[in-house]
């Protein structure tokens, strides 16, 4: 194996403040795109001795595309922004010359000692002739960089087994790293510690993927069974845990960076299809005892080509990948009843269900190579697909919805390389839309235990709650890097991002009114009613913010000394919101605010603001006259990292880091003052029996079958403004933030001739500011709780209803401790393996799953475990066999979550914590077989079969509990053992 070599600097000791000045000097053009492309830089040795003005050229021996350099009078070389891939180096110093072959990989930094006349240093710090060609060209470990980063290879995202074509899903076999697939729905979301999806960024080409309106991290990615990118597009990608540099934005957990595949000078070109179905799995145990299974499938087919349009200069890539599911889905009644409790309509809901998906994802890329300084290409993505959603535990067939994602992405971009400047430029632009509309218009029918108006609900069916909605994103960006070499010792990155985007939003929810039954009066007349209606000269429900966005950063990596690098980072964001900025809240609630509310027992002339300000809320905060709001300028974010090379050759290399990095508020949220306001959300009591309520508050109807009339219910709406929820937004709201620190080590050890790179780490990352959505009712004397428990019903705005106040005030605070352990597969040694295990120990001070609805004790104390395994081991690798066979195989093992519910026996005020019985939270082995046929041509056959689950362990993905029968319910199960066949063609 190769290693790299020690460096042979002599840095200039300047600070910081320093390079930032130089660069306001030197103009300080743009940057902003994310680092994909590799660096090789190194030392010119001939004779021994250092080799000034020596000619460096790299050639990628795919493309043809070159890059050359001269070495500084010290021999110093550096080549960057080369596309990951397999280059051949030349050197040229007092016409002697020498070459070898080197592997870089996706934004990898590798140091490459070079020599000609004789000798060159090599990492183990032996002299060793240079032949002509090397013919190999192993690629290096990046060991002395300060990130915590791990590279998922080609090589693993080939033979790996795997149940979806999401490429993210591979970043499961990073330490501190999680990919869900809901059980449920089939969605998929990438989690980074103990911080949520949204709070992930992943950068394809240097470009951003962020969803800057739902939730998932990346566009698309909110309650999706789809794929963010087709996985034949995809080269390889590095995934960042922390200590990233500064030219990640809008990210407070991992970052995730990849380079798409390009054509080369050979046309090539690949086909799979995968496919299982219900006779291929294990039943799941709701389809036992008889039931039998449920019909599903799963469907996944593409194909990719590729190749020269003019050798060594221009090429293609084209790839296409479609996904079809039709997925099994449990249903079974909450609040632990059992079919027999039901009234007989929900009790005819309950059978077998499943639900259909489709995916179309289309990519294309053309580059040009102009000459050895300029590089060219243009990108496209285009994703549509639809599913039916919302279907499983507690939600019938027919209270589903239907929900579908369609996307597409432009991106031109223009690298400039010459000795000293590195520059890339991209214009973009995106356009990211997700909808819902209920699969049935009607009303729905929601069984509740009648504890309260909506209850704990135990089984819903008609037509679902999902309302109609279409949410996205779209506009255009300019994003450009400049990197400046010709200062000895350092690499200096810097620049500017701009981003017009315009962010849509409709949300008319819920569309289908919600009639909720009592199981204990026999659920035939329903004792409550909510639906939405579009208030009168409004949008109805629609908010358009045309949102602008701005970045600087600069960073500096120093090589100190020999052994000691710092990298030193600096950047600043900001974005404009003016829906937010510019909303103003309505004369009704400045009314309602100021007027006594004697029914919440307030004492006489108190008002409500006043009964507020007992409970600690200031309502002025809240108050936005459209002038009072400030969009955020305080996102400075200082980063700093080290590597310390212990031995000298790179095998044995401390580091860490400590940073600040903001992320944002997702658009989601911010649009509910507004929508809430323009379709809000009415109640109504309905006097039933075991249900009274005074026919004369407005409020409160007699039961009758008109009701059922969503006509109707509109014309009651309209007469009264009770039962509306009224939403507040914090007039001085932040950007939520981490603040990380890590230390590590990193070692590369030779085992039975085989060498193992090792890291350990300890890291704690501290979230803060993020956004918390709470109920502001209050009672007279101020009180949020008392022994009757929450005001979910009393305690309103006087005439309107429900208070809900958005602030930040949602924290998280972790350690956590990763170790990884990685035998890479070689050509003489074709296998692999590969270790990755976390401890975490975490905090959170939301009680909740979902941290933004902070309903239960807002902000109140420290909660154990923020919904993240204690203990995680994932352990996977892949060998050849004889015969053109190879094997692969995952295992991951979890412990079990501490949850925390609300004990409703007691008045809802006492947060419960407890644990699902069982020695694992999560235990799954996958292993695949794969078999080539090569035809002696240029085309190759593969078949393959994954089996998922192997040892069909039995692992749910929810569990409920009925304090007052101590049942624990378990619903959402994973998968069952599964076989699965693909067939491909390589050519």
């Amino acid at each position: 194996m190769n290693h790299p070599a020690t460096r042979k600097t002599h840095p200039a000791r300047r600070l910081l403040s320093c390079a930032l000045a130089s660069c306001l000097v030197l103009g300080a053009a743009p940057a902003f795109a994310q680092s994909t492309g590799a660096t090789i830089r190194g030392q010119v040795m001939a004779d021994s001795a250092p080799a000034g003005q020596a000619q460096v050229t790299a050639t990628n021996l795919a493309t043809g595309l070159t890059r050359s350099v001269q070495s500084t009078a010290s021999g110093s070389y550096s080549l960057a922004g080369l596309p990951p891939g397999t280059y051949r180096v030349d050197v040229n110093a007092g016409g002697k010359t020498s070459s070898q072959n080197i592997t870089v990989q996706v934004g990898q930094t590798a140091t490459v000692n070079l020599g000609v006349g004789g000798v060159a240093e090599t990492a183990s710090g032996a002299a060793t002739t240079l032949d002509a060609v090397q013919v190999t060209a192993q690629a290096p470990i990046e060991t002395t960089t300060s990130e915590i980063a791990t590279y998922i290879t080609p090589k693993q995202i080939e033979a790996l087994p795997q149940t979806t074509r999401n490429f993210l899903a591979f970043a499961d076999t990073v330490p501190g790293m999680s990919f869900e697939q809901n059980p449920a729905n089939g969605a998929t979301k990438l989690r980074g510690g103990v911080q949520s999806a949204n709070n992930v960024n992943v950068y394809i080409d240097g470009i951003g993927q962020k969803n800057y309106v739902t939730q998932g991290g990346l566009t698309g990615q909110d309650s999706s069974r789809g794929n963010p990118f087709p996985q034949l597009a995809i080269g390889e990608y590095k995934v960042i845990t922390s200590n990233y540099k500064a030219e990640y934005d809008q990210i407070s957990s991992a970052a995730v960076t990849a380079a798409t595949k390009s054509g080369t000078n050979d046309f090539s070109g690949s086909f799979f299809w995968d496919y299982t179905n219900q006779d291929w799995r294990e039943p799941r145990e709701s389809e036992k005892n008889g039931a039998g299974k449920t019909r599903s499938g799963e469907k996944q087919y593409g194909a990719a080509f590729g190749g020269p349009i003019v050798k060594d200069k221009a090429h293609f890539f084209v790839t296409y990948e479609a996904k079809e599911y039709n997925a099994p889905q449990d249903l079974s009644p909450g609040e632990g009843r059992t079919a027999a409790d039901l009234p007989q309509p929900w009790r005819d809901q309950l059978g077998a269900a499943s639900t259909p998906f489709k995916e179309d994802l289309y990519f294309g890329k053309l580059d040009w190579s102009i000459n050895d300084e300029n590089l060219v290409d243009l990108t496209y993505k285009r994703r549509e697909e639809s599913d039916i959603s919302n279907v499983g535990g507690q939600s019938a067939r027919s209270y589903g919805t239907d929900t579908g994602v369609n996307e597409d992405r432009y991106d031109l971009h223009w690298q400039f390389s010459n000795t000293n400047w590195l520059n890339d430029a991209h214009l973009t632009y995106e356009k990211a839309f997700w909808s819902m509309a209920p699969a049935n218009y009607g009303n729905g029918m929601v069984l509740t235990d009648g504890s309260s108006n909506d209850g704990r609900q135990i089984f819903r069916i008609g037509a679902g709650n999902g309302g109609l909605q279409d949410k996205g994103q779209k506009g255009w960006s300019f994003q450009n890097d400049t990197t400046f070499f010709g200062w000895e010792g350092h690499a200096v990155k810097f620049g500017v991002k701009y981003k017009q985007v315009d962010l849509q939003t409709t949300e008319q929810q819920p569309y289908n009114p919600q009639f909720y039954y009592d199981i204990n009066q026999g659920g035939m007349v329903p004792y409550f009613v909510r639906f939405g209606s579009p208030a009168a000269g409004t949008g109805g429900g629609s908010v358009t913010s045309k949102n602008k966005q701005f970045g600087l950063y600069i960073q500096d990596d120093w090589d100190v000394t020999e052994r000691l690098i710092l990298n030193l980072g600096l950047r600043w964001d900001y974005e404009k919101t003016p829906s937010y900025l510019d909303y103003v809240t309505g004369a009704d609630v400045l009314a309602s605010l100021n007027s006594q509310d004697p029914q919440a027992g307030a004492a006489p002339g108190q008002t409500y603001a006043q009964t507020l300000a007992l409970g600690g809320i200031d309502i002025n905060r809240f108050i936005s006259t459209g002038h009072n709001r400030k969009a955020f300028k305080s996102a400075i974010q200082p980063r700093i990292g080290f590597s310390y090379d212990l031995s000298g050759d790179e095998r044995h290399v401390l580091f860490g880091g400590i940073g600040r990095s903001y992320d944002r508020n997702l658009f989601d949220y911010l649009q509910l003052e507004l929508t809430k306001a323009t379709f809000p959300t009415r109640e109504f009591m309905i006097n039933s029996p075991g249900h009274a309520c005074d026919p004369a508050a407005a409020n409160c109807l007699d039961w009758s079958t008109q009701l059922l009339d969503r006509d109707y219910l509109m014309s009651l709406a309209s007469s009264t403004q009770a039962g509306r929820e009224v939403w507040m937004f914090d007039n001085d709201l932040k950007t939520p933030y981490s603040d990380q620190i890590s230390l590590g080590i990193r070692n590369t050890f030779e085992v039975m001739g085989h060498d193992w790179n090792t890291s350990a780490t300890l890291q704690h990352i501290r979230y803060k500011d993020g956004l918390l959505i709470m109920r502001g009712n209050r009672r007279g004397d101020g009180s949020y709780y008392n022994d009757s428990g929450s005001p979910w019903s009393g305690g309103g705005l006087p005439g309107l209803g429900g208070l809900i106040l958005a602030t930040n005030g949602f924290e998280s605070r972790s350690n956590a401790l990763l170790l990884g352990a990685d035998k890479p597969y070689t050509a003489e040694s074709p296998w692999n393996l590969n270790v990755a295990y976390t401890f975490t120990d975490a905090k959170q001070n939301i009680h909740e799953k979902d941290p933004v609805y902070g309903w239960y004790f807002p902000g109140g104390g420290w909660y154990d475990g923020a919904w993240t395994p204690r203990h995680r081991l994932v352990v996977s690798g892949f060998t050849d066999l004889p015969w053109g066979m190879s094997v692969a195989g995952k295992l991951t093992l979890a412990s079990k979550i501490k949850r925390w519910d609300v004990d409703g026996t007691s008045g809802y005020e006492h947060p419960r914590s407890w644990e699902p019985d069982g020695t694992y939270g999560f235990k799954q082995f996958d292993m695949s077989l794969t078999k080539t046929w090569d035809t002696g041509t240029d085309l190759k056959l593969k078949v393959r079969a994954d089996v998922i689950n192997v040892f069909n362990w039995t692992n749910w993905g929810g569990y409920g509990i009925n304090w007052n029968t101590g049942v624990i319910n378990s619903w959402d199960q994973y998968a069952t053992r599964t076989f699965k066949l693909s067939f491909g063609l390589d050519w």
